[in-house]
């Protein structure tokens, strides 16, 4: 009986030490701990086509019903389905009406000066900064999947409005000068004299900012095999709103709001 009683308490002794040690675990080390069984869990997530990561870089080149843009996107994991982002974007929006002409005869390949648009005010350039959440709305099911996520959110839209100049012919001195539409507005718009575009150079010192608001609906499907790289399409919708009428283009109503729909091939890291 007494054998027995001391191989009990010899028994209980490594028991009582491990114990012992678990409960002396210092905060620091007890974080760790939960640090390390929370990567675990997110590496298997990871294996079964989960998007698992902390920070996410992504560069976009877009095309859009009124013209084109770049932007940069950074993200914060939040949980496994939302992701907080912000965003940077420079673009621009192209009238309806624009159209190109040159002057001289190109059939006889003869022409002179550069193409122009004709009736152009100003360029309608703007910066954006926003910020929203990525929602995953599907997941990849395996490495070879396709994830799909919801991006909304919305900031600060600014209107870059650049005046547009042009080469023309002076009636009187039949000289060529350069002039924007607001220096003479008849010569301007005569055909007979105008040269041609004054370059993209010309009128920057001249541009003029717009504040305004935007909103930004999309979804992006991400068909990357690896998940530490960004390799996604992304479809969806702007819509801005600035204080003051955007003027474009001589002898057209001029608006505030605009909308259109886009495509964006994205790519980029996480980590």
């Amino acid at each position: 009986m007494v054998k027995n009683i001391v191989i009990l308490l010899l028994a209980a002794i490594p028991l009582t030490l491990v114990a012992q040690r678990q409960k002396e675990l210092t905060p620091r080390q007890q974080k760790k701990a939960e640090r390390r069984e929370k990567i675990e869990k997110l590496i298997k997530k990871e294996e079964d086509g989960a998007l698992i990561f902390n920070k996410q870089n992504v560069f976009a080149i877009k095309l859009s019903t009124d013209g084109y843009g770049l932007f940069y996107e950074r993200g914060k994991f939040k949980t496994n389905t939302v992701t907080n982002i912000i965003w940077a974007e420079i673009s621009e929006h192209k009238h309806p009406k624009e159209q190109k002409f040159v002057t001289g005869n190109p059939g006889w390949g003869f022409t002179i000066g550069t193409p122009y648009v004709y009736g152009k005010i100003n360029n309608f350039y703007n910066f954006k900064l926003g910020f929203g959440q990525q929602r995953l709305i599907g997941g990849k099911g395996s490495k070879n999947g396709v994830a799909t996520s919801l991006i909304y959110g919305g900031g600060l839209s600014l209107a870059l409005m650049k005046p547009y100049f042009l080469d023309v012919q002076d009636p009187l001195t039949l000289e060529t000068k350069v002039i924007r539409y607001k220096d003479d507005e008849n010569l301007f718009l005569d055909q007979t004299r105008i040269i041609g575009s004054a370059g993209f150079m010309k009128g920057i010192g001249y541009t003029k900012v717009i504040p305004g608001l935007q909103i930004r609906t999309a979804l992006r499907f991400d068909y990357g095999r690896y998940n530490d790289l960004v390799s996604a399409l992304e479809a969806g919708n702007n819509a801005e709103f600035y204080t003051k009428e955007i003027v474009q283009m001589a002898n057209n109503t001029n608006h505030k709001f605009f909308f259109n729909a886009y495509v964006a091939l994205a790519f980029g890291s996480r980590k």
